[in-house]
């Protein structure tokens, strides 16, 4: 098979998948005698061929995918005009925290919000695929901690962690929460799917202080990437 049919097949497979595919997935459509080498080169072939138009090739945690550029989604949002509720300021505040300092028990993120968490917020943020238990901190009751997912990824356009807009300052205090870009972060991301049930006002969690947040400590330790740190196939 030469170039031209194999990119033909690779960008049928792509358009074809209702999810992203990985380089190993993609490997099967030749019985894996076309090396992943080649194939993330033809995959960029294929990104560059498709460069200044409305649908753009992009690497995601879980593998490879088309999708429609940013730019033209309010075109694309006409067809159907009728949006679910977006997620309430503190449930993208707890998510944004789980992001940038994850691993994190639940009362780390009352640490630095300054108030309790309501239960309904890390039980949707789970339901959703956002976040999941990776673990339990050795000590006094063993709380869960938590981290995002690879769909949380997915759903954001990213292929790693790193990806995320870097916080302002490397000095995590009881101010860190000011410098979670969680607005930016909520827009970022896409809308439940309608058949979802409507997400309910979380943020009178708010209404609960936790105490004054004591400043954190900097921790030396790699954010936990979700999954495989591998994301392609060799």
């Amino acid at each position: 098979m030469n170039t031209t049919d194999a990119k033909r097949v690779l960008e049928t497979a792509l358009i074809c998948a209702p999810q992203p595919l990985s380089v190993r997935e993609l490997g099967t459509l030749f019985d894996d005698e076309v090396s992943a080498d080649t194939l993330k080169s033809l995959l960029a072939d294929l990104q560059l061929e498709w460069t200044g138009r409305g649908v753009e090739l992009v690497k995601v945690a879980t593998g490879w995918r088309f999708q429609s550029r940013p730019e033209l989604r309010p075109f694309l949002d006409r067809l159907h005009p009728e949006k679910p509720p977006r997620y309430s300021r503190a449930t993208m505040e707890t998510l944004a925290i789980i992001a940038y300092r994850q691993p994190v028990t639940r009362g780390d993120m009352e640490d630095i919000r300054g108030v309790t968490i309501n239960s309904l917020i890390i039980k949707q943020l789970e339901d959703r695929g956002w976040i999941e238990v990776i673990g339990h901190r050795e000590t006094v009751g063993r709380p869960a901690l938590f981290a995002t997912t690879r769909q949380f990824l997915d759903d954001l356009g990213l292929s790693s962690l790193d990806q995320l807009p870097p916080l302002e300052g490397n000095d995590v205090q009881e101010s860190a929460l000011d410098r979670l870009d969680f607005d930016s972060l909520s827009a970022s991301l896409p809308p439940e799917s309608t058949d979802a049930p409507e997400p309910m006002d979380l943020a009178s969690d708010a209404l609960t202080p936790a105490g004054d947040p004591p400043a954190l400590e900097t921790s030396s330790q790699e954010p936990h990437e979700p999954g495989d740190p591998t994301l392609n196939a060799t």
